[in-house]
């Protein structure tokens, strides 16, 4: 039965995101409503992950420095693994998990409350694609604008482990900057990079999809929210260890 309901509901998924990307009825409405969904799910998310970004990179470097105390590792040894932490897992991997809370529910929310108050209804009655008029400018504002939030992810990870080596006498900063520089894969970089797009997308259309299909009041939104954040962490979980296969192996 669960095996069942689970086909059921990626196959509607499927059919809901073929709906999604058909062609807008108008273009010019389609790019204004894009532009304002990058700014209300990306630059709306700039202050969020600056502040998470801030303090895990300096968590990030205060513990690899109080557990890398051998003599026989070098000292710059810290800010290269805080570097191939934060390229590698933090500023793909858990900022998408950190954002599929705000943005997702955020996403699954809006249109959960459109549905139950047959705004969506509205639009399919005047013969507009509701699916393709809501959604996709969320899903292309969110993919658009994610590159910009794991590149300030990544440099403000480093400010903060920066600040810790300045302010704190844990690691001398030119250590802590060489260890930054030291064996530099360009490969990592892009790596986050295509994980995240890939992980935005994620978000986006599941949160899009529950909000869209809800039933009821405002009790089934909050669920419908609730159920969109969990359905989407598990499956950047899940891509990531796909992808990581994919792309560093």
């Amino acid at each position: 039965m669960l095996l069942t309901n689970s086909l059921a509901t990626f196959g509607r998924y499927c059919m809901f995101l073929k709906r999604v990307f058909g062609l807008p009825d108008k273009i010019s409405v389609s790019l204004r409503r894009t532009i304002d969904e990058i700014s209300k799910l990306g630059i709306d998310s700039i202050p969020l992950v600056i502040i998470i970004s801030l303090f895990i990179g300096a968590v990030i470097t205060i513990q690899m420095q109080l557990n890398v105390t051998s003599p026989l590792i070098p000292a710059y040894s810290v800010g290269l693994a805080t570097r191939e932490i934060i390229l590698l897992e933090f500023s793909n991997s858990i900022l998408c998990l950190i954002l599929a809370g705000k943005v997702g529910s955020n996403i699954a929310s809006e249109i959960g409350t459109m549905r139950v108050t047959e705004q969506i209804d509205a639009l399919d009655i005047m013969g507009i694609n509701s699916a393709n008029y809501l959604v996709m400018p969320k899903i292309l504002g969110f993919v658009l604008f994610m590159p910009i939030l794991v590149v300030l992810c990544m440099g403000t990870s480093f400010i903060g482990g920066y600040l810790v080596a300045a302010f704190t006498d844990l690691i001398p900063v030119s250590r802590y900057v060489y260890g930054l520089q030291a064996m530099f894969t360009e490969w990592y970089v892009w790596y986050g990079l295509i994980k995240s797009l890939v992980f935005a997308f994620i978000i986006a259309s599941t949160a899009s999809f529950f909000g869209y299909y809800v039933k009821g009041g405002a009790l089934e939104v909050g669920k419908a929210s609730t159920d969109g954040v969990v359905c989407s962490s598990i499956f950047i979980l899940l891509f990531d260890v796909i992808l990581t296969k994919l792309l560093l192996q």
